[in-house]
């Protein structure tokens, strides 16, 4: 069973990670069109809408789609202080209590809840509403289920490794800072 559940992680963390890489590469693409958006309407007195919103789409979409990586990588935020100084045990046992309690009870929910909006944006190809802005919002919308489902699938890479901590098995280290290691 430990190898089953191994197996499962590894491959859900490899196309987690991809995508992550493929997101972190995305960033300065943000970055320059934010400055492109600030300099054109503050040095010109000029602005595309459709830049601005593109701009700002990529952000959300990069925000959506990069939680995942960031939850893999244990560089989300975390409240809990103490929570790195617990046995490794003890830590397995309240990420499994997380994902099965709160992670996926959450992303099940608000994905169902999002989900008649999705789908009527997709039955319409739903457009920005903003005038010239970008004719594909729903792209931007299939990213919110998109979301969910990917940190679904990320919290049962996690929940899978905590439960073979739990049984007494080894992991290979995934996260950088308090991941199970």
């Amino acid at each position: 069973m430990t190898r089953v559940l191994l197996g499962l992680s590894a491959a859900i963390d490899a196309v987690i990670a991809a995508l992550g890489e493929v997101l972190i590469r995305a960033i300065p693409v943000v970055v320059a069109l934010g400055a492109a958006v600030v300099l054109m309407r503050y040095a010109f007195s000029f602005g595309l809408p459709w830049l601005s919103e593109s701009f700002v789409w990529l952000n959300g979409i990069i925000f959506m789609l990069g939680a995942p990586y960031l939850l893999q990588k244990d560089a989300h935020v975390r409240v809990d202080v103490i929570y790195g100084q617990l046995p490794l045990r003890v830590r397995a046992g309240i990420d499994l209590a997380g994902v099965t309690l709160v992670l996926w009870p959450s992303c099940y929910a608000l994905g169902m809840v999002i989900w008649p909006s999705v789908q009527r944006s997709l039955r319409i190809l739903e457009s920005s509403p903003t005038m010239d802005g970008l004719p594909f919002l729903y792209v931007l919308k299939l990213c919110v289920p998109l979301f969910f489902a990917l940190l679904s699938l990320q919290g049962l890479s996690l929940a899978a490794r905590s439960v073979v901590v739990l049984s007494g098995g080894q992991v290979p280290a995934v996260g950088k800072a308090h991941g199970h290691d």
